[in-house]
């Protein structure tokens, strides 16, 4: 069931907003993706509660468009991982949960197929929901600039050059490497370009963050895995060819020369269901993970 905290009962935020009528409801969607079918099921049911909804934008400094997150008890995405990723950011700036809608794949961020966003909406209204928690990497660069990512950050070289990185774990060196760069991931972010890289796949209920080294010139550093408390420091030289950092898949300027990184726990919330589709079981579903070919082999003959 839900924490106390969210008023589930009609939809409505905290004490301080009018609760007369039933609090509005955020609805942020993909952009080019066809959504048309789920975004009609959650007007349709907002006009049959009564509620109204308040269409955000799927970039957080796009303040000319859309309404104001704050405003509402429930933030609905409908696209994909990265849909939700966005509408968690907006959330994340007050406290409201979200609902990820998948319109292709069941991901790990998204709770409901799209053929079921009214049922999810009419479960969330009756309370018969259960709020997880999500943590996010707290990336301080060298110039003071403080930023967050609820998946990972990669490091990645710009160019012909490589890129050089110090990794230091509380202060102790761990490795120095000169390659293509590294990820660093939350263990719900880890099943995406961590895995890709060759890194391990972590439980989401991890209270941990991992750094994943991409491809390098030679030498040895196997995935280093950090628990909670620990930070984690980076220092880069990307030579002649630059570098970009990336903050969820998103470009985010250029490659600092100096980051710290940390974890912050219960960041953000998104909305789960007791009878949903668990975290490894959409892995399988959707090819990411996969049997040993003399097995599926052994059991074709069968």
């Amino acid at each position: 069931m839900s924490t106390s905290h969210y008023d589930t009962t009609s939809l409505a935020p905290s004490s301080h907003y009018d609760t007369t009528s039933p609090a509005p409801l955020g609805l942020l969607v993909h952009p080019t993706r066809n959504v048309d079918q789920p975004r009609q099921d959650v007007l349709d049911w907002a006009r049959a509660n009564h509620v109204e909804v308040v269409p955000l934008p799927l970039d957080a400094g796009d303040t000319d468009q859309g309404g104001d997150p704050g405003r509402c008890s429930l933030i609905v995405a409908i696209g994909g991982d990265g849909t939700a990723l966005a509408a968690i950011r907006r959330a994340a700036t007050c406290g409201r949960p979200v609902l990820g809608v998948a319109c292709g794949s069941l991901g790990a961020l998204t709770s409901v197929p799209a053929d079921e966003v009214a049922r999810a909406l009419d479960r969330f209204q009756a309370g018969e929901w259960s709020p997880r928690e999500l943590p996010a990497l707290r990336i301080e660069t060298g110039d003071g600039e403080s930023l967050r990512a609820f998946n990972d950050i990669a490091l990645v070289r710009g160019g012909g050059s490589q890129l050089r990185v110090s990794a230091r774990l509380n202060g102790a060196l761990y490795v120095r490497v000169a390659g293509d760069g590294c990820i660093v991931s939350t263990a719900v972010g880890s099943s995406a370009y961590t895995i890709a890289a060759g890194g391990p796949l972590l439980d989401p209920r991890l209270a941990a963050f991992v750094l994943t080294r991409l491809p390098t010139h030679g030498g040895f550093s196997p995935s280093l895995v950090m628990t909670e408390d620990s930070t984690l420091e980076l220092e880069v030289f990307a030579g002649h060819g630059g570098g970009r950092l990336e903050v969820d898949g998103r470009v985010d300027g250029e490659l600092p020369e100096r980051l710290k990184v940390s974890l912050e726990r219960a960041v953000a919330t998104v909305v789960a269901f007791e009878d949903q589709e668990s975290h490894l079981l959409g892995l399988r579903r959707r090819g990411i993970i996969t049997d040993s070919p003399r097995i599926l082999a052994d059991e074709a003959r069968a």
